[in-house]
């Protein structure tokens, strides 16, 4: 099976850009969303019906921000919207899947780039996403996290880190809080097949950055460890422009 994440940074910008056609092209079994600024009823839902997708959309309250969605060519067995936590519930940060032998979830994790009261949102945004995760693991052994989490997590991951170590999204506590989610048993997929340098899956549209490669890795598939030995394969696009994140790829055999 092809598991995608994809934020896309607007979901009708990226329709615009011919993101309906790659999905054709690409045909993953899974595909989670980030960042689709829509409402439902907002698409053109037959265009991805038409593609054997079935829908699941959790926008943000706001019109025009954050929101995350899955379209699956697998029925789930359940779908749980959000954290049961309306704070980040509002904002549409998250759903998730559960099929018969695996759970995918689509996580848009807050950004604080715009100044001290997002960052201290999104420390607490962490810390009730490590414990709703440890939970939940309890429950689900097979558990797939996917998404923009907007932190690097090594200095591997981002292109310059000693200009940017006191940057939000590479901070040491962003990066401790990696550390410690990455020992409580979930692994980073990517690196378990690529330990090479300059793989990136967002880039500034400033001063020409996805041209020069100067990215960051901030969205990850992430997956506990149960179900590791069903990981095949994970790689990045960076060849794919319609947002500036490309799509990663998980492949899984069960």
């Amino acid at each position: 099976m092809k598991l995608i994440s994809y934020n896309v940074n607007g979901i009708r910008a990226a329709i615009n850009k011919g993101f309906v056609d790659w999905l054709k092209e690409e045909n993953p079994d899974i595909i989670g969303l980030q960042e689709v600024k829509a409402q439902e009823n907002q698409i053109e839902k037959s265009m991805f019906e038409d593609l054997g997708y079935h829908i699941y959309w959790y926008p943000a309250v706001k019109k025009g921000y954050s929101g995350v969605a899955i379209m699956s060519k697998i029925k789930p067995q359940n779908i749980a919207y959000g954290m049961d936590l309306p704070v980040y519930d509002d904002e549409g940060r998250m759903i998730r899947l559960d099929f018969d032998q695996f759970s995918f979830t689509s996580a848009y994790f807050p950004s604080g780039t715009t100044g001290d009261i997002r960052q201290d949102f999104k420390y607490q945004f962490l810390d009730d996403i490590y414990h709703y995760t440890q939970d939940l693991t309890k429950k689900i052994p097979n558990l797939i996290i996917s998404g923009d989490y907007n932190i690097c997590h090594k200095a591997i991951d981002i292109h310059n880190p000693i200009s940017n170590k006191n940057s939000s999204g590479f901070l040491p506590e962003e990066r401790a809080w990696m550390d410690k989610f990455t020992e409580s048993g979930f692994v980073d997929s990517f690196r378990k097949f690529n330990e090479n340098p300059h793989q990136y899956t967002w880039w500034s549209y400033r001063a020409n950055a996805r041209v020069k490669n100067l990215g960051w890795r901030i969205d990850y598939h992430m997956v506990n460890q149960p179900f590791e030995d069903k990981i095949v394969g994970a790689g990045i696009l960076p060849d794919i422009y319609h947002s500036d994140h490309c799509p990663i790829v998980l492949d899984i055999k069960i």
